[in-house]
């Protein structure tokens, strides 16, 4: 049986529930549809997907129902709680219980952590977690490996600089996991001391193959150093005091005078939505890539619907 046959029917809820080996298999397969989105139109027909939205999103939710879409099948569900039963008291249990009579596979963006790790124990239909809380996002991790791996060539030996709100942000804590599976990789962790990485994602780093990791304040002490920079936003969504996050939210800017010390090779990266830490001047820097990298998310997407449902060739 191939790496893409052993996710029939699986549920994706951390980075770490697929083995490198899968993740290359998916890869080579998202891969494939990027460069022939057209051969696999009918890939998904006949089949539903549901994305159960419980918090904002534009690019995930989008990007998921394009891909199922795109693969020939169609897409229902919300993109707000007050929209949905859980507005009338309804677990998240009930919710995806029901869900899956409907469904062939279930999608959940949620604001409590580990609310897609219920979901999945009571449902009868494979899971993807879209984002829970600040834990984790693990297909926002599959899109933005595949980004380094298609401008790097390789997901291994990197010098990864991770810069803004690293405590919050559950696309940092995803991404540090999965690359701490590959060798050498060298983490940069560049914030705020109030918004330092946790002690879990800390240990995620030390259990890994031979991750190294340095913590600073200092972007401009650290670019020149770095294969990858990974920007993201200050989530005032995530703070419970105003007064924090205005003090905090502009701690990095990445403009044209920032860039100027980095490698030539070097990319940027960003899960989006952005507010202001990258200025819009850097978006005509070859470096740049996360536009690419929210595309890539359609395709790592649509690989991942195919592999779930059952329906990817190796």
């Amino acid at each position: 049986m191939g790496e893409l046959e052993n996710l029939k029917g699986r549920n994706l809820l951390e980075p770490g529930d697929f083995t490198v080996a899968e993740q290359k298999a998916l890869f080579d397969l998202a891969d494939k549809i990027a460069d022939s989105p057209g051969a696999y139109q009918d890939t998904a027909k006949g089949r539903l997907l549901a994305a159960l939205f419980f918090e904002p999103s534009t690019r995930t939710r989008l990007s998921f129902e394009s891909a199922m879409l795109r693969l020939g099948g169609q897409a229902i569900g919300f993109s707000e709680a007050q929209s949905s039963s859980a507005a009338k008291g309804e677990s998240i249990a009930d919710t995806v219980r029901t869900v899956g009579c409907y469904a062939d596979l279930t999608v959940i963006r949620h604001p409590k952590e580990g609310s897609c790790r219920v979901a999945a124990q009571a449902s009868d239909v494979p899971v993807i977690n879209a984002g829970d809380g600040g834990h984790h996002h693990p297909t926002q991790t599959l899109t933005d490996l595949m980004t380094i791996r298609r401008e790097k060539g390789r997901l291994d030996r990197l010098r990864v600089g991770l810069c803004g709100d690293l405590k919050f942000g559950r696309t940092v804590h995803s991404l540090i996991k999965a690359m701490s599976a590959y060798d050498g990789t060298g983490f940069y962790l560049i914030s705020p001391e109030e918004l330092r990485v946790p002690s879990y994602v800390i240990r995620d780093i030390e259990a890994g193959n031979g991750s190294t990791y340095v913590e600073t304040r200092s972007l401009g002490g650290a670019i020149d150093r770095l294969d990858i920079l990974y920007m993201t936003r200050v989530q005032r969504e995530r703070f419970f005091n105003e007064e924090d996050y205005i003090r905090l939210k502009d701690s990095y800017i990445l403009d044209a005078m920032k860039m100027r010390p980095a490698r030539a090779d070097m990319i940027v990266m960003h899960p989006l939505p952005r507010v202001n830490e990258i200025a819009a001047e850097v978006d005509k820097d070859p470096r740049a890539v996360y536009f690419k990298q929210a595309k890539n998310g359609m395709y790592v997407r649509m690989a991942l619907i195919s592999a779930l449902l059952g329906e990817a060739q190796e």
